[in-house]
């Protein structure tokens, strides 16, 4: 059995199969009104190969300026769609914080994405953690300790798992390692939704 480091929790099958097919629907309204983009590294102007957009009153964005939040999309300039209340609800039953997220950022996996190591740590307020939901494809997510180079977890994540990044893990380092294609029907041309949901600024 995997141990995770301290602070970092994985609650498999949160969600039922309804519920996760609720949110999907609650998903593509959200990139109806906020069109997934392929965001771009700092300074090099790299693509990654995650498309992505968020929800909530603060998006968090990355181009050859940096990474950051900001109120609106990055290209249609317009203000980020409401979070739904579906993931305000998983927010207030795992994240044992006493103020709502204020942003969800929502990353697309297709089959051959992948996201390396890094911490979430753009954000003002890191006494709130970070509560992250997965939809559709199983993925091999790692994570590590709060510094680089420390000993790494691997864990293998299906559609309605839930993972908190809170107090001693609030800043381990993670990534996703791999897609496991065609593992779920939940989407209906395959690939995995992760949805992150953060408080930003402090309360």
């Amino acid at each position: 059995m995997n141990v995770l480091p301290k602070g970092v929790r994985h609650i498999p099958g949160h969600l039922s199969r309804d519920e996760q097919v609720a949110l999907v629907d609650a998903v593509r309204e959200v990139v109806a009104a906020a069109p997934l983009y392929r965001p771009e590294m700092p300074r090099t102007g790299k693509p990654l190969s995650v498309r992505m957009t968020n929800c909530g009153e603060l998006g968090w964005v990355t181009d050859r300026s940096g990474y950051r939040y900001q109120p609106v999309h990055p290209v249609t300039r317009t203000p980020w769609p409401a979070i739904p209340p579906k993931l305000l609800e998983i927010w207030q039953e795992l994240a044992a914080y006493d103020h709502p997220p204020q942003a969800c950022l929502v990353n697309f996996y297709e089959d051959t994405a992948k996201m390396g190591l890094h911490q979430d740590k753009d954000e003002t307020d890191l006494s709130a953690p970070v509560v992250s939901v997965s939809l559709g494809d199983d993925c091999l997510f790692r994570v590590g300790e709060t510094t680089r180079g420390g000993r790494t977890t691997s864990i293998r994540l299906h559609s309605g798992d839930v993972v908190v990044l809170g107090g001693e893990g609030r800043l381990a380092y993670h990534g996703v390692d791999r897609i496991y294609p065609a593992t779920s029907t939940l989407l209906k041309k395959g690939g995995r939704i992760n949805l992150t949901l953060r408080r930003v600024t402090a309360a």
